[in-house]
C-alpha cells in the first residue's frame, strides 16, 4: 500500500512519511493507536498543515481522546445556489473533526462572496446582486445542513458523543463591521509584503486584467473570519482546499499578532477531472449536491464510472468506511473486478450521505430501469425520477382511445414523421416502449404491457432519443 501524504509548512524540509511516522508517534505519546490527524492523514485527506511545528508539536495532544474538544470550522461562498462535490471533501473533513467528537462550524460567505476569491483564478468573477447572493446562502445553508443530517442519521452508529455542529454566515459579522474599525484593527495588523508575496496575488498582479481592490481584500476579510470565530467561539482550526492555504495563513498571522495564541490550518485534496482541471461552477464541469441540477442517479453514475486507478483513494477521501474494510474491498476487486464492486460501494456511500437513503434507492432504480430495461424499476418511479433520468426527453400526457396502437402512440408523442418514414422506422426496430422493441405498428396498446402499472410509457426512438408519455384517466 502506498505510503500516506503530508507536506509540512513554514520551510520545513521534512519528507512526506517522516511528518506522517513523526504524528503517530504524538498520537501514541497522547493515548491513542492512531489519531485524527494520524487516520486523515493515512487516508489522504489532510493533505497540509500549517504551521509546522506548532502543528506537529501540538495537534496530536490536543487532537487526542480524552481531551477536551477542539472548534474547526470551514467556510463556502455562496457563488451558486449549491455545493458541488469539488467541496465535499472540506465537509468531509468537517464530519471526521465531528466524528472524533470535536465541534464544527460551517460558515456560509454572505459577505466574502460579494468580493469573490481570487485564488487560482486568472481573473476576476463576475460580480453578483447582494440579493442573489442572500438566496444562494440560504440554499448552501440547506444543503450543508442536509449532509449534517444525513451523516447523523445514516452513519453515525452511537457510542461516543458527536460533536456539535454549527451553520453561520459571515455576513453576521461583516456585515456590520465600520470599514475604518476594520482598516484600522485587522488591517492594522495584516503586513502588505505577505499579502503581496502570495502566489495567487503575484499570478493576478502580473495579468493584464491586474487585481481589483476588493479581490484584494479577500484574504483579510478571512482572516477576520478565523479571528471573529477564534474570539467568540474558541476556534483554533481552519480547515479548507488546497488552494486555501495562503488564506489560511492570513487568518492564522491575524490571530497570532491579535491574541498571542496558538492556531492552526489543515487543507484538503482538490478534486480534478481526468484533464487535471479543478471540478467546479468556474470550469464548467460541477457535479452538484442539490437534487434540482444533479439527480441522485447522475451522482451515482459519476461515482460508479471512475477508474480502477483512483477508487481506493476515493473511497479513503469520500466515505467512512474503515480503512481495513477498504483493503478487503480492493482485494476481492483483484479477484472480480468485471463487478466493479468498489465503484458501486463508492457511488452507494457517497449517494447516501449527499442524498439519504431514499436518494440512493432513488439512483438505484433509475440504473435498473435505464441499463438493464428493468420493468420493474420502471413501474416504481416516480414521474420525478423519470423526468430526472431522461432530462432533454419530451414529457406528454395523453388519453388512451379504444383500439390505440404503436402507430398513434409515436405519432401523437410526435416521436416520428408521418407518412411511410415513420410507419418504416417501426418496421425496423427502431421503437421500443419500456426496453421491448415493437416492429408491428398495428399491435394495440395493452395495459400491464406497453402502460405500466403507474401509468407511464418510456419510448424510444432509435439508441438515444426518449419520450415519457403519462397517461390520463386510465
Amino acid at each position: 500500500m502506498a505510503a500516506p501524504r503530508l507536506r509540512w509548512r513554514c520551510g520545513r524540509a521534512a519528507g512526506l512519511w517522516g511528518g506522517l511516522r513523526r504524528l503517530h508517534q504524538e498520537a501514541q505519546r497522547a493515548g491513542s493507536a492512531k489519531g485524527l490527524l494520524a487516520e486523515q492523514c493515512e487516508r489522504g485527506l489532510f493533505q497540509e498543515v500549517f504551521p509546522a511545528q506548532s502543528a506537529e508539536e501540538q495537534l496530536p495532544g490536543l487532537l487526542a481522546p480524552g481531551r477536551p474538544p477542539l472548534t474547526a470550522y470551514c467556510g463556502f461562498d455562496p457563488t451558486a445556489d449549491s455545493l458541488h462535490v469539488g467541496h465535499l471533501l472540506a465537509v468531509m473533513a468537517l464530519l471526521h473533526f465531528q466524528r472524533a467528537g470535536h465541534n464544527v462550524i460551517a460558515v456560509v460567505g454572505g459577505a466574502t462572496a460579494l468580493l469573490g476569491d481570487p485564488s487560482g483564478r486568472a481573473k476576476a468573477r463576475e460580480p453578483l446582486a447582494a440579493a442573489r447572493v442572500r438566496a444562494h446562502a440560504r440554499a448552501l445553508r440547506a444543503g450543508l445542513q442536509r449532509l449534517f443530517d444525513n451523516h447523523r442519521q445514516l452513519f453515525w452508529a452511537g457510542g461516543a458523543a458527536l460533536g456539535r455542529a454549527e451553520l453561520l454566515d459571515n455576513a453576521e459579522w461583516l456585515g456590520r463591521q465600520p470599514l475604518l474599525d476594520f482598516v484600522c484593527g485587522a488591517g492594522g495588523r495584516l503586513r502588505m509584503g505577505t499579502l503581496l508575496s502570495r502566489q495567487g496575488c503575484q499570478a493576478r498582479l502580473r495579468s493584464a486584467e491586474g487585481m481589483s481592490l476588493a479581490e484584494f481584500l479577500y484574504p483579510a476579510l478571512q482572516a477576520y473570519d478565523f479571528l471573529h470565530l477564534h474570539r467568540h467561539h474558541g476556534c483554533r482550526v481552519q480547515l479548507g482546499g488546497a488552494d486555501q492555504m495562503g488564506n489560511i495563513m492570513s487568518g492564522y498571522e491575524l490571530i497570532t499578532r491579535v491574541t498571542g495564541e496558538d492556531v492552526f490550518g489543515i487543507t484538503v485534496p482538490l478534486i480534478t477531472s481526468t484533464t487535471g482541471d479543478k471540478l467546479g461552477k468556474t470550469a464548467g464541469n460541477a457535479v452538484w449536491l442539490n437534487r434540482d441540477k444533479t439527480s441522485p442517479f447522475e451522482l451515482y453514475q459519476f461515482f460508479v464510472r471512475q477508474q480502477d486507478n483512483i477508487v481506493e483513494k476515493y473511497l479513503k477521501l469520500f466515505t467512512f468506511l474503515p480503512l481495513e474494510e477498504i483493503d478487503h474491498i480492493m482485494e476481492m476487486h483483484a479477484k472480480e473486478p468485471e463487478k466493479w464492486g468498489p465503484q458501486k460501494r463508492l457511488a452507494a456511500e457517497v449517494t447516501k450521505l449527499v442524498h439519504g437513503r431514499e436518494g440512493l434507492e432513488s439512483a438505484k432504480r433509475c440504473t435498473k430501469a435505464l441499463y438493464y430495461s428493468s420493468v420493474e424499476a420502471l413501474e416504481a418511479m416516480s414521474d420525478q425520477e423519470l423526468q430526472e433520468l431522461f432530462r432533454q426527453a419530451p414529457f406528454a400526457e395523453l388519453m388512451l382511445e379504444p383500439g390505440m396502437n404503436v402507430l398513434d402512440l409515436c405519432r401523437k408523442a410526435n416521436a416520428i414523421p408521418n407518412g411511410p418514414s415513420g410507419y418504416q422506422k417501426i418496421t425496423d426496430g427502431g421503437v421500443s416502449i419500456n426496453g421491448i422493441r415493437e416492429t408491428n405498428p398495428e399491435t394495440v396498446l395493452i395495459v400491464g404491457q406497453h402502460i405500466l402499472k403507474n401509468g407511464v410509457s418510456l419510448l424510444r426512438i432509435g439508441k438515444k432519443n426518449y419520450y415519457i408519455i403519462k397517461w390520463l384517466q386510465l
